[in-house]
């Protein structure tokens, strides 16, 4: 049986920068992706993005990759434990989304410090609300982070 891997030794994975970049789409020109939630463009960005910002794909692809680095930065600090490749994909996906704060104070990251690794992959799924609201395509990446962080496959 193959075994966890120290948290340090995990690194972003090619297929975790795709996965993000699939579910959040790109966006040239800065908008809210939801009414009332902050405007995004690239690839989901929000640090600094203001309604009409523009970006462009290599732009938008290099500042993925450094911020997915800062959010891996984030569950390595806060959930320092051995995981799976696919776990951390997982895991980092979700801070990607849910920012590193509301990662490092969630009872996800609660269970996964106890090692608790089917209870913490099932907390993912909790994450599909945005102001108290389930939204399909929250709930859909959820679903699909759920079952990746399971290990079935890739998300």
């Amino acid at each position: 049986m193959i075994k966890r891997t120290q948290i340090a030794a995990l690194i972003v994975s090619a297929s975790l920068i795709v996965g993000i970049a699939s579910r959040e789409g790109y966006v040239e020109v800065a908008a809210s992706p939801v009414a009332g939630d902050v405007p995004t463009n690239g690839f989901g960005a929000t640090d600094g993005v203001k309604t009409g910002d523009r970006t462009t794909p290599v732009r938008a692809l290099v500042r993925l990759v450094a911020e997915t680095d800062r959010y891996a930065a984030a569950v390595k600090r806060c959930a320092p434990v051995p995981m799976y490749q696919h776990e951390f994909d997982a895991y980092v996906s979700l801070t990607y989304n849910i920012g590193e704060g509301a990662f490092c104070s969630s009872t996800l990251a609660r269970r996964l410090n106890a090692l608790d690794y089917p209870g913490a992959c099932a907390e993912i799924l909790k994450w599909d609300k945005f102001k108290g609201r389930a939204l399909a395509g929250l709930t859909n990446r959820r679903q699909a982070e759920y079952r990746q962080c399971m290990g079935e496959g890739k998300a």
